[in-house]
């Protein structure tokens, strides 16, 4: 027997580093992501894990991050049951480490849908999310859980740290162009840089926090009512505050100016910044449709620039992805 299982990317529309504070993001799923095909391993042969050609056997000790974060997800801590037998799983991803895409959480996500169909006959939603949130603890430590939600769940979600994730209303669907910056960024050096700016000066990052807060809810309440002029101007000054933390980067800035140049309503940093990708919400035609135009103006932006990006959508329900 064997399963297949995909999951999809996200994008954080705005609240990155303000929900590591117990403050809400938004984030959404995207149509790019993971796949993962996963079947039992012959008799006395270990678990193992295949991705972009390379294998590793499930080690709990080992030294490559994928063995013991595979190990973690055959045996999830803290809920979810060990595998009873041993699997072999191939898995792929479109979306690239460190750009802010969610890719481990991806990963970790259509791994999980396709042990769990393997292994209990079914990828019910709390396996799923015990599973992928052990395998994304290898990596990062002490993830938030955004990046897992949005995979598991898809659409668009607020979400806040402990508190977990409700569905945020769409009026439409979005259109975003994805930028990659160049540089690869860890969540944890970025993470840690904010909270040792926080520990110089709390009161200031504070604020900054709270006021990238407000700009959630607003956010929250644009999406509900189609405004999307509104939803970009959040965006834009989403990104002034984290420009403010210190994790954009020139190349960010960049990113974000030709975009903005190019006639996207608001462009931002997704994810922890210091590198990794920009998003750019782009308008719609005349009548609501899309505007195939649009997205091309900030791509080609992009590329005189030295960058390159891709058109993708966030859509009301489960992302579909390619």
């Amino acid at each position: 027997m064997t399963a297949t299982a995909h999951a999809p990317g996200k994008v954080i529309l705005l609240g990155e580093h303000a929900v590591v504070y117990g403050r809400p993001a938004l984030v959404a799923a995207i149509d790019r992501g993971a796949r993962a095909t996963a079947g039992l391993a012959a008799r006395g042969f270990p678990s193992q894990l295949t991705v972009l050609g390379r294998s590793f056997d499930a080690d709990p000790g080992g030294h490559e991050d994928l063995a013991r974060a595979f190990a973690a997800l055959l045996a999830p801590a803290g809920g979810g049951a060990a595998a009873t037998r041993n699997v072999v799983v191939d898995a792929s991803s479109e979306l690239p480490p460190g750009g802010g895409l969610g890719s481990s959480a991806a990963l970790g996500v259509a791994i999980a849908r396709a042990v769990c169909a393997v292994v209990d006959g079914d990828a019910i939603e709390p396996s799923v999310i015990a599973r992928a949130d052990a395998w994304e603890r290898v990596f990062h430590g002490n993830p938030s859980g955004i990046d897992t939600a949005a995979s598991v769940r898809g659409g668009c979600l607020r979400f806040v740290r402990g508190a977990g994730a409700t569905d945020a209303t769409l009026a439409r669907e979005l259109r975003l162009c994805v930028g990659w910056s160049g540089r690869s960024s860890s969540t944890r050096v970025m993470v840690e840089r904010v909270a040792a700016l926080r520990e110089r000066d709390a009161d200031r990052v504070d604020r900054d926090l709270d006021a990238i807060a407000a700009l959630v809810e607003g956010a929250v309440v644009a999406l509900s009512a189609g405004d999307l002029a509104a939803l970009g101007e959040r965006m834009d000054r989403n990104q002034s505050l984290l420009g403010g933390l210190g994790v954009s980067t020139p190349a960010i800035e960049a990113m974000c100016d030709a975009a903005r140049g190019a006639g996207a309503l608001g462009a931002k940093l997704t994810g922890a910044g210091g590198g990794g990708s920009v998003i750019a919400l782009l308008r719609s035609s005349d009548d609501g449709g899309d505007d195939p135009a649009a997205g091309e103006a900030v791509l080609d932006a992009w590329r005189a620039a030295g960058f390159d990006g891709f058109v993708t959508r966030v859509r009301r329900g489960a992302a579909e992805v390619r």
